[in-house]
């Protein structure tokens, strides 16, 4: 499992990308969003960004990919419960978030999108998240017993930025 963490300014912009028909999203989880459509889903996460104006990106959105070697085994279920207890050791708790999954890709692979204005007003921290996110992911793959590539044969490099 690997995680691709990007910070914004755009809900709507985030929540269109990920909510998109042509890649057959599902919405495994969400909390504190009115769910009922993609302008709603925005609006939501906006009005409580406003609550804290001194986070100048308040968009969260994590990418967590699993290895196609665990397709088989990796239902909604159990992508959201990774999902969600990837969130609570990264400490994006008590926020709005929706987890959903896209089958655009040979791989399966989730979205996370979250505001980083939490409940209260205060800002989740990104500090160092880049970090402990890689050690997270590899305590997340070794707990569930995920497929860890052994080396970097398969890689494709024209993904490669």
């Amino acid at each position: 499992m690997m995680a691709k963490i990007v910070k914004g300014s755009d809900f709507k912009g985030a929540v269109d990308y990920i909510i998109d028909k042509k890649k057959d999203t599902q919405i495994v989880a969400s909390e504190g969003l009115f769910m009922e459509n993609l302008e709603t889903i925005a609006m939501s996460f906006n009005a409580q960004s406003r609550m804290n104006d001194k986070v100048t990106k308040p968009v969260g959105h994590i990418a967590l990919s699993f290895s196609k070697e665990d397709e088989l085994r990796l239902t909604n279920r159990i992508m959201a419960g990774i999902a969600l207890e990837y969130m609570e050791r990264m400490g994006i708790k008590n926020t709005q978030f929706f987890i959903a999954q896209h089958f655009d890709k040979e791989h399966p692979h989730i979205h996370i999108v979250y505001n980083r204005v939490d409940n209260n007003r205060k800002t989740i921290t990104d500090s160092n998240d880049r970090f402990r996110s890689e050690k997270i992911c590899k305590e997340l793959t070794q707990k569930y017993g995920l497929y860890f590539a052994t080396g970097k044969e398969n890689v494709k490099e024209h993904r490669l930025k």
